[in-house]
């Protein structure tokens, strides 16, 4: 059997930048583990599975996986999805996902893929104490929609947040996570600037610092529409690789959009053969069906 797989780098301008997603073509789900395997095989933050629905609404149904579990959202890999779809593809858009979290929209806004995504509110709540002990700096609040929010003073603190994962792996939120965020430093400017800044957390993850997480924002952007007043908010995710997203907030549902690449693409052959070397050929063996 072969499925058709993307590499994208996902709320990205460029290559090695934002989060990767692989992106997997299926005709009908494959078995739960066989999922999982794949994207364990996969060692990416996320995998998404998408197959074609024919003749219903919405016309493509999406799932994900980390390494270690399936996710009940996930906001970069349904970007590297429709960025497939689209770019890959060659499907026109609007897109309509069937997912575990309901119907997600995917359009073209100035230039970006723009998701339409459930809206979740965080409210207050107490930090677990295995998440306290981890941190070496403590919030000066605490919310919790699905993933805790701990809302910090300053940029300068998110960055040097440093939590002791011995520490934080004793509690397991699956599947959420702990997302740090402040204000922007003010001294941003141009395309640099933002409006608020975050660094994502899961314990017990095989990746425990996620790049960039689009699914927090769900929280994040009516957070700080409160916070700030204001309904049009550009967020930076201040990972190694960084990853910029242009978020709004409205009644019940946020539009989170960012950019996206191709890195590679090829087959997934999970029958297990092997190529066979042709000698004759310029080449030798048809090793890598991807570009």
């Amino acid at each position: 059997m072969e499925c058709r797989i993307f590499h994208v780098d996902a709320f990205a301008d460029r290559l090695f930048a934002g989060n990767p997603a692989c992106v997997v073509l299926l005709d009908e789900w494959l078995p739960d583990g066989l999922l999982l395997s794949i994207a364990a095989e996969n060692g990416l933050p996320e995998t998404a599975f998408i197959r074609p629905c024919p003749g219903e609404s919405p016309a493509w149904a999406i799932r994900w996986f980390t390494p270690d579990i399936e996710m009940d959202l996930c906001g970069h890999a349904t970007l590297a999805a429709a960025h497939v779809v689209l770019a890959e593809l060659g499907e026109s858009g609007p897109l309509r996902f069937a997912s575990a979290s309901g119907e997600l929209g995917v359009e073209m806004v100035d230039g970006l893929y723009a998701l339409d995504f459930p809206r979740r509110q965080p409210e207050p709540a107490v930090l677990p104490r295995e998440i306290a002990e981890s941190l070496n700096l403590q919030p000066r609040a605490v919310l919790k929609a699905r993933d805790y929010v701990l809302e910090y003073a300053t940029e300068a603190e998110v960055r040097a947040l440093a939590p002791d994962r011995a520490l934080m792996d004793r509690i397991n939120l699956d599947p959420g996570g702990v997302v740090a965020t402040a204000p922007a430093d003010p001294g941003r400017r141009g395309a640099e600037a933002a409006d608020f800044v975050s660094r994502f957390f899961t314990p017990q993850a095989t990746i425990f610092e996620d790049p960039v997480t689009g699914s927090a924002h769900c929280s994040l952007v009516p957070f700080w529409a409160g916070r700030l007043g204001k309904r049009e908010l550009v967020a930076l995710q201040l990972s190694a690789r960084v990853g910029r997203l242009v978020c709004r907030d409205g009644a019940d549902r946020v539009r989170i959009a960012g950019a996206a690449l191709t890195f590679s693409a090829g087959v997934l052959r999970l029958d297990g053969r092997r190529d066979v070397r042709d000698n004759s050929s310029p080449g030798g063996a048809r090793a890598a069906q991807g570009r």
